[in-house]
């Protein structure tokens, strides 16, 4: 079994970096094979461009073997070659922008169970905002206003992204409709890490804020650990 990488948003800039060398170190070192899916910025056509601004990043960190998976719809994410890319990898970034396509286009695909192989033969799976949305069971979209199913690499789990701006105020609602769940608030340049025990490292430059049933709130800064 392999890690997750949660992001709050603000990615490939600032404190970023700490919880993406952190990433790139458990993936194997600047060897390791990186791959990229821009999908979630292609409802704008800016995935070329995320995309791009993913691979500066990387290679700036140190990072030497990094590639852009172009999924941005259905077909594409069941393209045989493109899975067999991914499935060799060894940090899988998933970049933020529209949840809903992202999720809906991932869900079932031959991109993501070959993401999920490379995650169980301990891959890192990273995801930024809308990225890391819909590796829980739940993610709200704030663009329909309405709450849809995830990949639920985490179950019982939805992240409120750009928590320390926009996300926070979908707090109380959310924990309403989701009262068997917990919420993750990830501040903007801020990261989450797992551990092979079940513990999260909180990295980077703001907190994390978990919600739980009966409105208990635990905020973690970075550099403390803690189990969902």
């Amino acid at each position: 079994m392999g890690y997750i990488l949660l992001e709050g948003g603000a990615e490939f800039g600032g404190r970023m970096s700490e919880p993406d060398l952190l990433a790139i170190e458990l993936a194997g070192g600047f060897d390791a094979p990186i791959r990229i899916f821009p999908t979630a910025a292609a409802p704008d056509n800016n995935h070329a461009r995320a995309g791009k601004n993913g691979m500066f990043w990387f290679h700036g960190l140190g990072a030497r073997d990094v590639d852009v998976v172009n999924v941005i719809d259905e077909s594409s994410a069941n393209d045989p070659n493109l899975a067999a890319s991914i499935r060799t990898s060894k940090l899988v970034y998933l970049l933020g922008g529209f949840p809903r396509h992202l999720g809906e286009t991932l869900a079932d695909s031959l991109t993501w169970q070959a993401a999920l192989e490379a995650y169980h033969n301990g891959a890192v799976i990273a995801g930024s905002s809308a990225g890391a949305m819909v590796l829980c069971e739940h993610y709200y979209d704030p663009y329909e206003k309405n709450l849809f199913p995830g990949l639920n690499l985490l179950p019982n789990t939805c992240v409120l992204p750009h928590h320390n701006s926009a996300g926070k105020s979908w707090a109380k609602p959310l924990l309403e409709s989701l009262p068997g769940s917990v919420l993750i608030g990830i501040d903007e340049e801020t990261g989450m890490i797992s551990d092979p025990d079940g513990r999260w490292l909180v990295s980077g430059a703001g907190e994390v804020t978990l919600y739980r049933s009966g409105w208990q709130v635990s905020v973690h800064a970075r550099g403390e650990q803690f189990v969902l």
